[in-house]
Order: C-alpha cells, then sequence, then structure tokens
C-alpha cells in the first residue's frame, strides 16, 4: 500500500524487451539502492512494480523492474521510454504518517489531460475519464493520478478537474504535465467498495 505522497521523481535509465511481452526498465532514483530489499514494491507513477535487483553506478543508484504484458497495455508504463521521469513512492510502513489516502499502485485506466489552467498559485487540469470509471468519480472525493494522491474539485459527466499547488508542481512531474498527455488513474477503494455494494445490494 502507498498515500500517494511522493518521495522521488526518477527517470528511466534503460529499457530491455524480454519474452512473452515482459519489459525490464533500470529506473534511476535518489533512493539508496541497499536499502531497496529485493522484492520490495514501488510506485512508479502510481504503478505498483517489484525491484528484482539494484545497483549503484557511480553515484547514481538504480532499481530493475518487470513489466509484464497487461500492465505496458492498460498503464502509461508501455509509452515509457529512455528519459521518461516518473513520480516514485516506497511503499507503506507500520507507523508511516498517512498524508494523501490509501492507494494500492492497481491502476485502473488512463485519464487523459484535456488542458491546464497556470493560475497565479496553482495550475488546474482538466482531465477526462473512461465511460466505465466515471462514476468513481466524486466531488470532493480523492483520485490517485500518476502516484499523486489528489482531490477532485469538479466533476461533469466523464470529465473532472483538480488543483495542484506549487510544491506539488515543483516535487512530481506534474509541472510538465500538458494537455494530451495520458497519465495513470486509480481510483479510491471507498468509492470501489461502494459502488459494489450497490450492485450487490
Amino acid at each position: 500500500m502507498f498515500t500517494g505522497i511522493v518521495t522521488d521523481v526518477g527517470e528511466v535509465v534503460s529499457i530491455e524487451d524480454r519474452a512473452e511481452g515482459l519489459r525490464q526498465l533500470v529506473i534511476g532514483s535518489s533512493y539508496d539502492s541497499t536499502s531497496i530489499d529485493i522484492g520490495a514494491s514501488i510506485a512508479c507513477s502510481g504503478v505498483c512494480l517489484t525491484a528484482v535487483a539494484t545497483a549503484k553506478h557511480g553515484n547514481r543508484d538504480t532499481f530493475t523492474v518487470d513489466a509484464a504484458a497487461e500492465t505496458l497495455a492498460l498503464t502509461t508504463v508501455g509509452r515509457w521510454q529512455k528519459g521518461t521521469r516518473i513520480n516514485l513512492e516506497r511503499s507503506l510502513r507500520m507507523g508511516d504518517e498517512l498524508g494523501g489516502h490509501l492507494v494500492s499502485g492497481h491502476v485502473d485506466g488512463l485519464a487523459t489531460v484535456m488542458s491546464r489552467q497556470d493560475l497565479t498559485d496553482m495550475a488546474r487540469f482538466t482531465l477526462r475519464v473512461s465511460q466505465p470509471l466515471k462514476r468513481f468519480i466524486a466531488q470532493k472525493g480523492s483520485v490517485a493520478l500518476d502516484g499523486v494522491s489528489l482531490t477532485v474539485n469538479e466533476v461533469n459527466d466523464d470529465t473532472f478537474s483538480v488543483l495542484i499547488i506549487p510544491h506539488t508542481l515543483s516535487v512530481t512531474t506534474f509541472g510538465a504535465l500538458k494537455a494530451g498527455d495520458a497519465i495513470n488513474l486509480e481510483i479510491d477503494v471507498m468509492a470501489r467498495y461502494a459502488a459494489r455494494l450497490l450492485e450487490t445490494r
């Protein structure tokens, strides 16, 4: 589990396609590679991936993850290239502060940035989601976008908006986000269970 509070922005160092749709990615980060256990879960722009190797190249620390065909098809991982910057968060530990909301790292689909409005103290992004996912988006509810825990500002059918404060713009990949970009969306787990309970009543 994660909180949606990004602790580093990493960079894809290399990509290697393996057999049967498996892709291996090496990611550079500021995390001390010796502190990452093999098998540890790391949220990479909202996608929970497992560290399968770590290394230190001079002053640069890296960890390696594998992405299966389904992950490549349903998330932005399949679009990543060498040099792509990604939001990173290590898994939640017992006793850690829950600064955002509970995030599983299981992406539900993609959201598309329809517009970006830069305001004096923040930026407003309007995004569109697929028809099956729109019922899970609620005003004042929570969503995780590229691994960032955010509060929904307004909802209009299959579009919604979020306001991003300057700090978030500076410490995540949101600073470079623009209209037309696709980002990973994870709906709030509470919304998922509430919908399921209504379906089974």
